[in-house]
């Protein structure tokens, strides 16, 4: 008699894989469950989730948001999906637009927009686009890993420095520093900076977190790099996960800014919709001895399981525990010098992409 075997979705950790489970997304009306017909093809193909990249030609690349917990209001994803698998990410459930997995699917199904630096174009050259920062990789990291293949993420940079077009990016890879010489060519008129998420010093807990992702040190060095090259840096401590890495939030600001950090600022960990389940998989197989602990300190501060996402609270969370890492973050950048306040990015240089042959001359 067959077994029946829920391999897929039973939470397992896979090698170099941050979920650990791969449930159907959100919006699917089916779900399918593995069966093994005895012939053991499930036990050979554990483990053994490739990363596929599929083209995408987007309909439009700016996307815009009227959120007042966001000190921006445009941003670009040049990818969909991203490969540094991290558990937490807020980002997961939007693969569910897709028909895909908020899970694994979300760090190995991924999708390229081949057309962004064209469709960049086409939306700064109109006669009614008004310039301000755009912030690129928000819903995505843009400089993951197949950013060393596909390059979309420097094609974007190039048209902005063309048209003198404030930027900054959200990232935790090293490889922001291969662009070093366009956010250096940005800097110098005051129109970008970089901002560097470290989540842990801790290189085992990151291994784990956030197992694609480069390292804590890497991500280090390329705060000096960039520093180095004169490029502003905000380092983001995030985000905080009570009982799990907030313990290490000074040491955090204080390696970033021995290393060159000008700027600084953190968000608590939230879980919307299936994050909330990846998450607390990911704890039982990876931290089982907090899982509990880490989820109750989440809930306490988020008013419960419910997940308070009201503006003003759902970046610093509510309640005595929120309130502490708060205090404490306020106390850390005061002594280390951190606390400039968001850098604002000029917008007088803006000229409009030039069209057609135009470009030639």
């Amino acid at each position: 008699m067959a077994r029946r075997i829920d391999r897929p979705d039973t939470p397992s950790a896979q090698h170099g894989r941050g979920a650990v489970s791969n449930p159907a997304g959100r919006f699917e009306a089916f779900a399918s469950v593995a069966f093994d017909d005895g012939w053991g093809s499930l036990e050979d193909d554990a483990g053994r989730v490739k990363t596929v990249v599929a083209p995408e030609r987007a309909k439009s690349i700016i996307s815009y948001n009227d959120s007042p917990d966001i000190p921006f209001d445009r941003s670009i994803n040049p990818y969909r999906g991203c490969e540094h698998g991290c558990s937490y990410c807020y980002a997961r459930p939007s693969h569910g637009y897709l028909g895909l997995s908020a899970g694994l699917d979300f760090e190995t199904r991924l999708f390229a927009k081949v057309n962004a630096a064209d469709l960049l174009r086409a939306e700064l050259a109109r006669k009614s686009y008004k310039p301000a920062k755009i912030v690129i990789g928000v819903n995505t990291d843009a400089y993951q890993p197949i950013e060393r293949e596909h390059r979309i993420t420097r094609q974007i940079l190039e048209v902005l420095v063309e048209c003198g077009h404030p930027a900054g990016v959200i990232t935790k890879s090293a490889l922001v520093l291969r662009d070093v010489d366009l956010w250096q060519a940005l800097a110098q008129r005051d129109l970008g900076m970089v901002q560097v998420t470290v989540t842990t010093l801790d290189r085992a807990l990151a291994r784990k977190l956030e197992p694609r992702a480069p390292t804590p040190e890497r991500r280090l060095e390329a705060i000096a790099g960039l520093a180095q090259a004169g490029v502003p840096v905000c380092v983001m401590a995030s985000p905080m996960i009570p009982g799990l890495n907030d313990h290490e939030l000074e040491a955090i600001l204080q390696r970033a800014q021995e290393a060159g950090a000008q700027l600084a600022s953190y968000t608590l960990l939230r879980l919307p919709h299936e994050v909330r389940a990846l998450f607390s998989d990911w704890l039982q197989v990876h931290a089982p001895g907090k899982a509990g602990h880490v989820l109750r300190l989440v809930d306490d501060t988020r008013s419960g399981p419910e997940r308070n996402s009201d503006f003003g609270v759902r970046m610093r969370g509510q309640g005595a525990y929120a309130g502490l890492i708060e205090q404490r973050f306020a106390a850390a950048i005061r002594r280390l010098g951190l606390d400039r306040g968001d850098r604002q990015l000029a917008t007088h240089h803006f000229r409009p992409p030039l069209k057609g042959q135009l470009r030639l001359f």
